[in-house]
């Protein structure tokens, strides 16, 4: 069913030839340099689980994004979507195990977002990230 909102809705109404590739980092060229460029959105649950929590996932999964592209990662964002009465102290957690596992994959938070919403408008957290990398086009990734 995903295959089929993407293939009937969104490439219908987005199309072009870097989208329509269909690949997990957008590869396109910028000057002399290739650009590769991925977003992702992690609405877990639970939050955590064995090995991990939606902060670790978050990171893992974005740099894997550019990872299978040839990509070499450097920098990212993270944005945040917070239900009102969210536990800081689980927040707290979260934040923390995200950027142990930037540091781990020597990615950078360089910027990011933050929003509450109201109770009942999210399932408690959800993050979005988005990673971008830059490689001269003669010499690849």
């Amino acid at each position: 069913m995903m295959h089929q909102l993407i293939e009937n809705l969104f490439l219908k109404h987005f199309e072009n030839p870097i989208l329509n590739e269909q690949t997990d980092a957008a590869i396109f060229p910028v000057d002399s340099y290739e650009m590769a460029f991925t977003t992702d959105s992690f609405v877990v649950d639970p939050l955590f689980f064995p090995g991990g929590n939606i902060g670790k996932l978050a990171v893992c999964g974005t740099v894997n994004d550019l990872a299978v592209s040839g990509a070499d990662p450097h920098y990212i964002s993270v944005s945040f979507i917070i239900e009102e009465g969210f536990s800081m102290n689980e927040l707290e957690l979260i934040v923390k195990s995200l950027a142990d596992e930037a540091r781990k994959a020597k990615v950078i938070i360089v910027t990011g977002d933050t929003k509450v919403v109201n109770k009942g408008k999210c399932d408690k957290l959800f993050i979005n990230t988005a990673e971008s990398a830059v490689s001269e086009r003669r010499t690849g990734w």
